[in-house]
């Protein structure tokens, strides 16, 4: 049972970043702007790991593996950041589409890291993963010819920095406890949105004198910490390849939850395209367990 524990982990942190989207459409509803609500999403997370530190740890946290973290709270900002810009020049199931390219780039940086060529199970799970978004988000009959070349830019920039995301995660920090990395990782991702998104709302009274800060909390606990905390435990087990997999999670469940919060309708292809994903995502893992057993 306890091979299941850690691809766990990692699907239930692609399934809290799955929630966000619809977080931040509700925080627009109630007024707020989608970077007031993304800066509340990473100023919070912070706050809260900070706590999460001092309750876990009770001490000075002392850094290292620096270029690690770095790395780490860099993309986990830029990732957020540039899905954003690439929403704004084209229809956000198009964006979902090119930030799931993610999927088969993090099998690139793992084969190129482990120098391997992509097993057959992995590359029948990536067609399946690339079929069913297709599906799910909802792309069939979407005219794409007026897109401009910048969302195109944009989307495959969100790929490529979640999937660098995923692989600095696989990296260990030696002698550096989980809190202690949730900690640093959140800061520098809080100091790298200070320049890409709207910080004035930390001064001016904004987060914490209206509801943003409500908004801030989910969005930092189920963007931030959750994910940050369980991807610093999971990847490195489970490896780049196999978490990027794992992590086509979030999108089966930002349509769940945007139809549940947002009453958004569901398609019979989305439907469709969300069974598909969950049997891609799935196939490796059960194949792989399978064969241990046999040789076992």
């Amino acid at each position: 049972m306890k091979q299941w524990i850690y691809p766990l982990m990692v699907v239930f942190a692609a399934s809290c970043y799955g929630i966000l989207s619809t977080i931040i459409k509700l925080a627009i509803k109630d007024g707020f702007t989608a970077s007031e609500a993304v800066t509340a999403q990473y100023f919070t997370g912070f706050f809260l790991a900070l706590l999460i530190f001092l309750i876990a740890r009770h001490k000075i946290p002392k850094f290292g593996g620096g270029m690690t973290l770095i790395l780490a709270g860099f993309f986990t900002a830029t990732t957020g950041t540039v899905y954003g810009q690439a929403v704004t020049y084209m229809p956000a199931s198009i964006a979902v589409v090119m930030l799931f390219q993610f999927t088969w780039i993090g099998m690139l940086f793992d084969c190129i890291a482990r120098k391997r060529l992509p097993e057959k199970v992995e590359l029948v799970s990536l067609f399946l993963l690339f079929g069913g978004t297709i599906f799910a988000a909802g792309v069939i009959g979407t005219d794409i010819s007026s897109i401009p070349w910048q969302g195109w830019a944009w989307g495959m920039a969100s790929a490529v920095s979640f999937a660098s995301f995923v692989m600095i995660n696989q990296k260990q920090v030696e002698g550096m406890d989980t809190e202690t990395r949730l900690l640093f990782t959140s800061f520098i991702a809080a100091v790298a949105i200070f320049f890409f998104q709207s910080p004035e709302v930390v001064w001016n009274g904004t987060l914490f004198g209206s509801t943003l800060w409500i908004y801030g909390l989910i969005l930092g606990l189920f963007g931030i910490v959750i994910p940050i905390y369980l991807f610093s435990i999971a990847v490195p087990k489970v490896g780049t390849a196999t978490a990027s997999i794992l992590s086509a999670m979030e999108l089966p469940v930002a349509v769940t939850a945007s139809v549940i919060l947002l009453s958004e309708p569901l398609s019979l292809l989305q439907m469709m395209g969300i069974i598909i994903i969950l049997i891609g995502m799935i196939l490796p893992t059960i194949i792989k367990n399978y064969s241990t057993q046999s040789i076992s």
